[in-house]
């Protein structure tokens, strides 16, 4: 029935993706603000669905994110940017380049001044993404970027990137290091939705003043010890889980 439930939640959740896209772009065109008031009313709308349809709540804890700054978020699935996007107020990612194209979430990532970069060619990837971020006439905001480069299933293991690093040191501002249990109910591969409590925390902020070995060590460590500990508030055990797939490589 779960399953079942969670194919229902995933089709509504683009045919109103499809709706809202219809309903704000001709404004958005004009109106940049109408763009992130577009992906806003789409995420809360994909919270409140997950609630009633799966089973699945949400919850943001910390102090919400506000003016120009760097958000090292853990990236687990596709809701915990939704849980990102429905609060903070001018959200513009660093995003790998295939999205540049994909339908309706593409034109709204140009609109408000994400950031493509191909991950592939890491050295380049770096070069672009600095001057796409320090371009003068891109959107100003929320600067959200994902240290380990992409989606890390719950209790995975993947080193965190210095691109993360390199943007720090460039822009001088605040980071906001930024913990995640969604992974636990939302896979990253997978159709199933799990009910439960999915949540996103803001933790306390690093200031522009770290080197950029201090400053790697320590969102890795803020970060990964408190989505240890939503996980396992979620009674999913990140550290077993970490172990078995080291054992399951090593063999």
């Amino acid at each position: 029935m779960q399953l079942i439930r969670s194919l229902l939640f995933n089709i509504q959740m683009y045919v109103a993706m499809f709706l809202l896209f219809c309903w704000f772009t001709p404004v958005a065109i004009f109106h940049r603000p109408a763009a992130y008031a577009a992906i806003r009313t789409y995420c809360r709308y994909v919270r409140w669905s997950a609630a009633w349809m799966i089973g699945l709540k949400s919850e943001i804890r910390g102090t919400v994110p506000q003016g120009e700054l760097i958000i090292a978020a853990k990236h687990q699935s596709f809701f915990d940017i939704i849980l990102i996007c429905s609060v903070i107020p001018a959200p513009r990612f660093i995003a790998k380049k295939e999205l540049r194209r994909t339908p309706m979430l593409g034109w709204y990532a140009r609109r408000v001044g994400c950031v493509f970069v191909d991950r592939g060619k890491r050295g380049k990837a770096i070069q672009d993404m600095v001057a796409g971020v320090t371009d003068p006439e891109a959107p100003k905001g929320q600067l959200v970027i994902y240290p380990q480069g992409t989606r890390v299933a719950a209790g995975a293991d993947k080193p965190y990137k210095t691109g993360v690093g390199a943007l720090y040191t460039r822009l001088g501002q605040t980071c906001v290091p930024t913990a995640t249990n969604v992974g636990v109910f939302w896979p990253r591969s997978a159709v199933l939705r799990k009910p439960g409590l999915a949540v996103v925390e803001f933790l306390d902020p690093l200031g522009p003043d770290l080197s950029i070995e201090e400053f790697m060590a320590e969102i890795e460590t803020r970060i990964e010890t408190a989505s240890d500990a939503l996980m396992a508030e979620a009674g999913f055990d990140a550290p077993a889980a970490r172990a078995a797939g080291r054992t399951a490589s090593a063999e």
